[in-house]
């Protein structure tokens, strides 16, 4: 399952709108090495895989009380056939309000939020990712934003200078990934510190992990929060406008 979402940036009046994002779902690993990832146990007497030109099969014999069984508080999906299934559900807050409204000469920050949670029933747990449709985020037509450009980690503080303007992230919660952790004093990508509005990058068309957990976390799920920010140097020049970045988020099980 795939939400998208659209950030809006108005220079004068500045507003982040965020749309429902990306989920996707896949199958899960319960055991992985450098050389092979073995999907499901199965203790049986036969079957396997076989297949034809018009048909595909793959099956097992000799496995014992096998099959769907359900109650009203539990789902049971028993034997190596039943359990390929993963569930993962992602949702957000909602859209989001850039604060406060920028003016394009004098310059100054505006900030927004959404919160997203994963459930997931996989046992290998999920990753959280985050991608932009295009180069920079931030577009109006034939006038851009820059997308934010922290270097090889993220930076502990969203720097701006005069005459420049741009668009950057930071992603908070309890499973995001290290290169957004500091160490309290300063340097991201390292330590274990999740310090609010710190270690701020810029999004990029190719997808970036933001938070990462391990094995299930249902029913009560995992939440993440992604803080953006639009920064206008004194003298930039940025030309007046509505500014829009959409952007897609990615919930993968493990």
């Amino acid at each position: 399952m795939v939400y998208k979402q659209i950030i809006s940036s108005l220079v004068s009046t500045a507003v982040l709108t965020v749309l429902l994002l990306l989920l996707n779902v896949t199958q899960a690993q319960v055991r992985t090495s450098t050389n092979y990832q073995l999907q499901s146990d199965s203790i049986n007497i036969g079957g396997g895989f076989s297949s034809s030109t018009s048909y595909v099969q793959e099956s097992t014999v000799g496995e014992i009380a096998t099959g769907p069984s359900d109650s009203t508080s539990y789902s049971l999906r028993a034997g190596y056939q039943q359990m390929q299934e993963v569930y993962v559900s992602l949702t957000t807050t909602g859209d989001v309000v850039m604060s406060p409204d920028l003016p394009g000469l004098t310059g100054g920050t505006s900030n927004g939020s959404t919160t997203f949670t994963v459930i997931t029933d996989s046992p290998s747990g999920y990753r959280l990712t985050i991608e932009a449709q295009n180069d920079p985020a931030m577009q109006n037509g034939p006038y851009t934003i820059a997308d934010y450009n922290a270097g090889v980690d993220p930076d502990p503080s969203f720097l701006i200078s005069g005459g420049t303007a741009s668009f950057g992230f930071t992603p908070e919660g309890v499973d995001v990934v290290q290169e957004f952790l500091d160490d309290n004093a300063g340097t991201c990508n390292s330590g274990s510190y999740n310090n609010t509005l710190t270690c701020w990058d810029g999004l990029s068309t190719t997808s970036v992990s933001i938070a990462e957990g391990i094995g299930s976390n249902h029913p009560a799920g995992a939440t993440t929060t992604v803080r953006f920010r639009v920064g206008i140097g004194s003298g930039a020049g940025v030309i007046a406008g509505v500014y829009t970045a959409t952007t897609t988020i990615t919930a993968l099980p493990l």
